[in-house]
């Protein structure tokens, strides 16, 4: 058994723990990452299972539409700002948390990148890594 994965906002508002591994860890560099993070891009861990999380304090939900037409709603702290969650509406079982979010990020480890297509000049990733134009199925 793997140590879960905790993490939070940074005012600890709202705290996260869960059980096993993430299905994918990616670096985002959808306009609405950017916009969010304010910077070039968004990373992230998703998992695949809610009933995995435990999740204490209350979230400010915002829902947009993604690069890709779907809605996702994000979960962010309202006292600090911090982006600590997202979900999906086209996919109601994952739930997925901001890299930065995480008590250790060195636990981050980006499988890729998508939404390359949206990529900032001045925003360099690992080019060593997968980079897709959009999301990949």
């Amino acid at each position: 058994m793997t140590k879960a994965y905790t993490g939070g906002c940074a005012c600890g508002r709202i705290r996260y723990e869960i059980a096993g591994e993430p299905m994918f860890m990616n670096h985002c560099q959808c306009l609405d990452c950017q916009a969010v993070s304010g910077t070039g891009h968004g990373s992230y861990l998703t998992f695949p299972s809610k009933q995995a999380v435990t999740l204490k304090g209350e979230a400010t939900l915002w829902s947009s539409v993604a690069d890709s037409g779907q809605q996702k709603t994000r979960g962010f702290c309202p006292i600090c700002g911090s982006p600590v969650y997202l979900t999906f509406a086209a996919m109601p079982d994952i739930f997925t948390v901001a890299a930065g979010s995480l008590d250790e990020p060195a636990r981050f480890r980006a499988q890729a990148i998508t939404y390359a297509a949206r990529a900032l000049l001045w925003d360099r990733l690992d080019s060593g890594l997968p980079a897709f134009q959009k999301m990949p199925d």
